[in-house]
């Protein structure tokens, strides 16, 4: 049995009479910018984390460089963001004319911590992204405490849950990617920025409809970013679903935390989470063999981050003179492998067998 790293499509398929009736909904409807779908979105999703506010936008990546700018980022200010993540979580900072500094991770979760991030803190910090990678949940909280406004990326955490609430209502801000194979897919790029603060709010949709509130008087510079009527028809259809394919991901990532134990160094929940895993990533000392191994088995694998952002050339001039020890060990080591809503326990059975017989020993 082959398995693949990911399967967005078999969640859907239940759904598409009713993913067909939302799109002709919308074309026989003809408004397709900042419509009724859209707002019924907003509030849906809203609701959903337990948030009083949530404003979607194009896509991910310019839902961070809004979420900064509405919190006054600009220039000669500095923001805390980890290294081991997707490049875009930074270079969402400099369009804003910020600076971005570089924390460490804790690699057993793979996320930031209040002691990785405090010890990045300067004078002239203004904001620190907390990234909920992977799914695992960032601790907000504790960070916040350090007396720093916290932008959650939650990109990867759609369906998670933790002890404070869900990712996307933890922080003072937060984005979210709705990129088709995140746990919250739509059919093309979109995205959302959540918040409690009506004026943070505000202030982001002035900013993703050109710096204007009426496309008539414009009060800033700001951006075309705006989530559009068919992908929020197409995300509405379904966010009813997400709590079920959330629990399937946990699920599956218990039978495998239950049957790799010394095969493999697991990935570790923060304490109090439950991660909707959108990628299941362990830890190996010959990862990329393993991956080789694998692949000769069938069995979709990959690694993502192997080269920390920090260390890309384009973040050259922000690299930091300071060694990053967890990141170093979580992007060497790491590896993802098979994840989706729709994993079945025999798919895992056979991703295990896989890793047990593959040739590769764990040290």
């Amino acid at each position: 049995m082959s398995v693949p790293l990911f399967d967005p499509t078999s969640p859907l398929g239940p759904l598409r009479a009713e993913l067909r009736s939302a799109v002709h909904r919308v074309l026989d409807a003809g408004q397709f910018i900042l419509g009724p779908e859209v707002e019924a979105f907003e509030r849906e999703w809203a609701a959903y984390l337990g948030v009083r506010q949530a404003i979607g936008v194009a896509n991910g990546t310019e839902a961070i460089t809004i979420a900064l700018r509405a919190l006054g980022v600009g220039p000669g200010d500095e923001v805390v963001v980890p290294s081991f993540t997707f490049w875009a979580s930074a270079e969402a900072i400099p369009p804003t004319g910020a600076t971005p500094v570089f924390c460490d991770v804790d690699p057993d979760t793979m996320c930031v911590t209040a002691a990785t991030v405090k010890a990045a803190l300067t004078p002239r910090t203004k904001a620190v992204i907390a990234v909920h990678l992977f799914g695992n949940v960032a601790p907000v909280r504790e960070i916040e405490a350090l007396g720093v406004p916290v932008l959650e990326d939650a990109a990867q955490a759609a369906g998670s849950v933790s002890a404070d609430g869900r990712p996307g209502a933890l922080g003072t801000i937060a984005t979210f990617s709705f990129y088709p194979s995140k746990n919250l897919g739509a059919f093309g790029d979109g995205g959302a920025i959540t918040t409690d603060d009506a004026a943070l709010a505000e202030r982001v949709r002035t900013l993703r409809f050109h710096g204007s509130a009426d496309k008539v008087d414009y009060v800033d510079v700001g951006y075309n970013s705006r989530l559009d009527e068919l992908q929020a028809a197409v995300l509405r259809v379904q966010l009813p679903f997400l709590d079920r394919w959330a629990a399937a991901r946990a699920a599956a990532g218990d039978r495998y935390a239950a049957a790799l134990a010394g095969l493999v160094t697991l990935p570790q929940a923060t304490p109090g989470s439950r991660p909707a895993w959108h990628l299941y990533v362990v830890r190996h000392p010959e990862p990329d063999r393993l991956m080789t191994a694998l692949a000769g088995q069938g069995i979709g694998a990959r690694g993502y981050y192997r080269t920390p952002v920090h260390e890309q050339p384009p973040m050259a001039p922000y690299a930091p003179a300071y060694a990053l020890p967890g990141t170093a060990e979580a992007a060497r080591t790491h590896l993802a492998i098979p994840m989706s809503a729709a994993l079945s326990d025999a798919q895992v059975d056979t991703v295990v067998a896989a890793i047990r017989d593959a040739d590769v020993p764990a040290r």
